[in-house]
């Protein structure tokens, strides 16, 4: 019997291997898969004979009381990890805002405008379907199928669109940049009850800090992580959404990678330093876990809604947050977008890319309708956590966001496979 054939070697030094797992980390569709999962995995549990230990779980009570931060587990994630994410989505946007997609008026007036339009539909149609039924307090949820997950849409769009132009996805991702914008704008200004001025003061002082350290290109994480954590806990206090506090913290970043704001990222081949801004080595930094753990364990605790069989379900239908979060996804967000792009490409000012066509533009609306992240969070401020509300805001968003990926994705993935066709016979 011969010898087996011995294994090759790895070349790859231990720097190369955690390049290699960031870069899977970073992918748009590792980011959706983990979402996904951890929804998958939050819903199976309400649903079994498990429900009882994941209940416990996410209202058990920890932290100081003195400082009042004795939270459940779920706010923790909400209030707590989710001020991660947000922190990455304030980055992003400075990024954007300086020196991207957002940074030429001329070329982010179409996606900016549309994002309006995917909010203001939404909010419309959420908000007739209230006002037509006699629930009472369900108007407080108007700005929940106003928000497009980022992770998830950008997601369904790398698995199904692979031969799409990339001016798609540039499109998608300015849409959902704003979207996140406004949504912020909205949870700091309507959904912010019993505000503390002074609490809110004080938060400045640390935030000030964090600005100059970073400014001055001082990223050392025991000097600006308690600052960012003071600043955090201070606006949680003063009454304002904690979340806040990490898009604040994004914004005063600088961008340019001057001599100053550099910093040496990796190396080449070669062996020369390659230099990223500080805010583009933050991102990359706390993108990672934002993807791996922040969003996904938000998502583990803040989806998993008992459903209660077919009468569960038959009373969430019959409830018109339900039925409003459904169509404010399903039917708003591609009408708002869509509409908004048409009507407006038909002026000089606006101009849509060359390479995008209206099927491609339905397709990407409708996908726009996977609002979870922040759908979600919205729907536990208007409600509080746990009400038959919020139960009923989980549903409705998780349905909506189901339909709109199966809608969206399956048009996309058609138009994939036509491009896919037609460059294989030009070729």
């Amino acid at each position: 019997m011969p010898n087996p054939l011995p294994s090759k070697p790895s070349n790859l030094a231990p720097h190369q291997l955690w390049r290699g797992a960031h870069e899977t980390a970073q992918s748009d569709a590792v980011g959706g898969a983990l979402l996904l999962g951890a929804t998958v995995i939050a819903l199976v549990l309400a649903n079994s004979p498990a429900v009882d230990a994941y209940t416990a779980a996410r209202d058990f009570t920890i932290g100081p009381h003195a400082l009042h931060l004795d939270l459940s587990i779920g706010t923790w994630a909400a209030d707590g990890l989710l001020a991660i994410f947000f922190f990455v989505v304030g980055l992003e946007l400075k990024e954007e805002f300086v020196a991207g997609k957002l940074r030429n008026p001329r070329k982010a007036a179409l996606p900016i405008a549309a994002a309006f339009g995917g909010v203001a539909v939404p909010a419309l149609i959420f908000a007739g379907i209230a006002m037509s039924s006699d629930s009472e307090g369900a108007m407080r949820g108007w700005a929940i199928p106003t928000a497009t997950d980022i992770a998830f849409a950008v997601a369904v769009l790398a698995v199904v669109g692979r031969y799409l132009p990339p001016a798609l996805r540039v499109f998608l991702l300015t849409l959902a940049i704003v979207d996140d914008l406004i949504a912020i704008s909205i949870i700091a200004i309507v959904y912010t009850e019993g505000l503390h001025l002074e609490l809110l003061g004080l938060a400045l002082v640390p935030l000030a800090i964090f600005a100059v350290l970073v400014q001055r290109g001082i990223i050392t994480w025991w000097l600006i992580a308690p600052l960012a954590v003071l600043t955090w806990a201070l606006v949680h206090a003063s009454g304002i959404h904690a979340t806040v506090a990490g898009v604040a913290l994004g914004f005063v970043v600088p961008v340019v990678a001057t001599e100053r704001h550099r910093i040496q990222s990796s190396t080449t081949e070669d062996g020369e330093p390659i230099y990223d801004g500080v805010t583009a080595y933050l991102a990359d930094q706390w993108g990672v876990l934002s993807t791996l753990v922040a969003v996904p364990v938000f998502a583990f605790f803040s989806a998993g809604v008992t459903v209660g069989g077919l009468e569960g379900m038959r009373t969430a239908m019959q409830d018109p947050i339900t039925l409003g979060i459904i169509a404010g996804l399903f039917v708003g967000k591609p009408v708002g977008i869509f509409a908004t792009t048409f009507l407006l490409s038909r002026l000089p000012a606006f101009h849509l890319d060359d390479d995008l066509t209206w099927p491609d533009m339905i397709g990407m609306g409708f996908v726009a309708g996977v609002g979870f992240t922040v759908s979600l969070l919205v729907g536990e401020l208007a409600y509080g956590a746990s009400s038959v509300a919020d139960e009923h805001v989980k549903i409705g968003v998780l349905l909506g966001s189901l339909i709109s990926a199966l809608v969206g994705g399956g048009l996309l993935a058609v138009r994939s496979r036509q491009a896919k066709a037609k460059g294989a016979t030009a070729s």
